[in-house]
């Protein structure tokens, strides 16, 4: 059975209904002991605006699957850091509009299902480039870039040590990009983690004068001083194919010279 959130058919300018009315549906669907999974319908903006209204001892007494991606970022990072629950940056409703994608459909069932995948088979027109060689292994965290950095200086601050780190996002400059992996690596969420991977950053522009870097180019120019595997070009975030990452799950990343392994070490649910 399919339920639909109590805001899913308001509108108030570009949201879905008020900030105190997103909350209610949210807590909502956390309290209806019949719901066992929430997929979000779609990002965009807003979500970082309900996150300081959230009551987070209910979420964490109604643990639920909850996957989103983009935007959802500050919802992962706010439940991570207020609940240690793990949720998932996946695909949403919108994600499945124009596409029926095989290897989307796939890991998600597979990973918000108690089944642990074994080593993850990428989509034949989407292999991860390896940008650093070298071996992690860790907890799962990151999400959109964007929203990353917003939390930072908040309360839903986020710890990397010792985690691999995957970031995306979509519709920014090359100097942005850049700007924004710099506030990263100078708030020290760089400094101790296991490893990189570089998600897809799509609708990537730039300016009329040149930024004079590829993003590969500004990921190893950023992390130039770090010795962690990177790897770039992974089937996450807002394209095709989305790998569902579940927050704060082990995982291990192999990277050879022109080949990546990546599997969960765990299940994701229990």
């Amino acid at each position: 059975m399919v339920k639909v959130g109590s805001a899913a058919s308001l509108r108030e300018n570009q949201y879905a209904g008020s900030t105190e009315d997103r909350v209610k549906e949210l807590e909502e669907m956390y309290s209806d002991k019949e719901v066992k999974a929430i997929i979000c319908s779609r990002g965009g903006y807003g979500a970082i605006r309900v996150t300081d209204m959230i009551n987070y001892d209910l979420i964490k007494r109604n643990p639920k699957i909850f996957v989103g991606y983009s935007d959802i970022t500050a919802l992962h990072s706010a439940i991570l850091r207020t609940t240690g629950l793990t949720t998932f940056h996946g695909p949403m409703l919108i994600s499945f509009v124009d596409t029926k994608d095989e290897f989307t459909w796939k890991y998600l069932f597979e990973v918000i299902s108690s089944y642990a995948p074994s080593e993850i088979i990428f989509p034949k027109d989407q292999q991860p480039k390896v940008l650093r060689q070298g071996n992690a292994e860790g907890r799962l965290f990151g999400g959109n870039l964007t929203l990353l950095i917003n939390m930072i200086g908040t309360r839903f601050d986020f710890n990397t040590e010792e985690k691999i780190l995957f970031i995306e996002d979509t519709d920014e400059k090359l100097y942005s990009i850049d700007r924004l992996l710099l506030h990263l690596k100078r708030s020290g969420k760089l400094d101790r983690i296991a490893g990189l991977i570089v998600g897809e950053v799509t609708k990537l522009s730039d300016e009329e004068i040149p930024f004079g870097k590829s993003l590969d180019e500004i990921v190893l120019d950023v992390c130039r001083d770090t010795q962690f595997p990177i790897i770039s070009n992974f089937p996450c975030g807002h394209g095709e194919h989305q790998m569902t990452m579940p927050y704060n799950i082990m995982a291990r990343m192999l990277c050879t010279k022109d080949r990546v392994s990546f599997t969960f070490l765990e299940s994701a649910v229990v």
